[in-house]
């Protein structure tokens, strides 16, 4: 789960990290108030979880608090990328001598924990590792001793910090990795990291990822999270490792190397046929039942976007006789609501089974497949 900015920014103070005031507001009436509370010039700040905020007019400074109200009422309903801008964060305004960059993340590949420093932050930390690799110091970080003291002065030096300042950001380094580890999260990153004019050192941007799987030991109810879009709800409350995206054959497959797959093999289907492209991911798992395909296809038959579905599936666990009483179950319930075409592949365990289900079955919508290419191609003409 990423973390909106002021939700970031509230961990960071409950951990000692140096932050500014900040508080959120819902109306431009909020947002003078908080402003008022906070004195001073403040900044007005989209609370969205996607970059280029400012680009897009998501950030505005304000020298009283009349123009906060004024900036936070251009900002609210601004779309930025997709994102509808439905809460504001007026943040104290700050004096920048320096702009510096610091995270700690999972690093899956090295199965470690891994550090990204750089004396120049500010910008796209993507642009610059490309642009100016070694600018970035990347350090490795034990999952059993993190980053104490020593540890944050060897990234500090690696980042090329100056001596005057090692030892300042080094401290702030620890407490974030206190964030790090003690939330569960995956990332913790802090863009700009500044020194201001009066040589304070402040965690002015904050994005952090908490770890799903790690739920249970945190008290998180309350937490303000995105709200999903209702087919993502709905899959998710079945338990459905669901993922709508902006196309139109709806995709299902066991195994989420294979619906991968599956996705870019229809992707290129579709370049022939319309530029049709996949409506979503959604894998049933290796050892989905067939209520399971059945809830699936229920999802994904109720995508207004879908044209066509083309369901893939390797039987293993789950042999093909099973899915394919899943699909014929689902139709079934269905009944009239089901009215776009489906192109199924089986194949593994019990194929010859599953086949002869679907074609005793015999209905008019589904059309089965030899192989993943072939499927992937009647589905990606059925949807243009």
């Amino acid at each position: 789960m990423d973390l909106f900015e002021y939700q970031a920014r509230d961990l960071f103070e409950q951990y000692g990290v140096p932050v500014l005031a900040g508080k959120i507001a819902d109306t431009p009436e909020q947002a003078e108030a908080a402003a008022r509370a906070i004195g001073g010039t403040v900044v007005v700040k989209a609370q969205v979880k996607i970059g280029g905020r400012g680009k897009a007019g998501g950030v505005k400074v304000a020298s009283t608090p009349e123009e906060a109200k004024e900036k936070a009422s251009g900002i609210l309903g601004l779309d930025i990328k997709g994102h509808i801008v439905k809460r504001v964060m007026v943040a104290e305004a700050a004096e920048i001598d320096k702009e510096y960059y610091f995270s700690v993340l999972l690093d899956r590949s090295n199965r470690t924990f891994l550090s990204l420093c750089s004396v120049e932050g500010g910008m796209e930390i993507e642009q610059l590792a490309v642009e100016r690799p070694e600018a970035l110091a990347k350090v490795e970080v034990s999952a059993v001793t993190g980053i104490d003291k020593a540890k944050a002065v060897e990234i500090a030096k690696a980042a090329n910090f100056s001596a005057d300042l090692v030892d300042q950001v080094a401290d702030v380094f620890v407490k974030l990795y206190e964030v790090f580890r003690k939330e569960d999260a995956t990332l913790v990153e802090v863009n700009p990291l500044v020194r201001t004019k009066d040589g304070r050192i402040l965690a002015l941007d904050g994005k952090v990822s908490l770890d799903d799987n790690a739920e249970f030991r945190h008290q998180r109810e309350e937490m303000e999270r995105d709200q999903l879009d209702p087919l993502e709800a709905k899959a998710k409350a079945m338990d459905l490792n669901y993922v709508k995206l902006d196309g139109e054959v709806g995709i299902i497959g066991n195994g989420a190397g294979l619906v991968m797959s599956t996705l870019d093999v229809v992707a290129y289907a579709g370049a022939r046929h319309g530029g049709v492209k996949p409506a979503n991911f959604l894998d049933i798992g290796g050892g989905a039942s067939a209520e399971v395909m059945a809830a699936g296809l229920d999802v994904i038959l109720n995508d207004p976007q879908v044209k066509s579905v083309f369901v893939n599936v390797f039987g293993g666990i789950t042999a093909c006789d099973a899915v394919a009483n899943g699909i014929v179950g689902a139709l079934n319930t269905l009944g009239p609501k089901a009215t776009k075409p489906l192109v199924v592949r089986l194949d593994g365990n019990n194929v010859e089974e599953g086949r002869k289900i679907l074609k005793d079955f015999n209905h008019p919508l589904v059309t089965l497949a030899d192989t993943m290419d072939d499927g992937a191609d009647q589905a990606a003409k059925l949807a243009n």
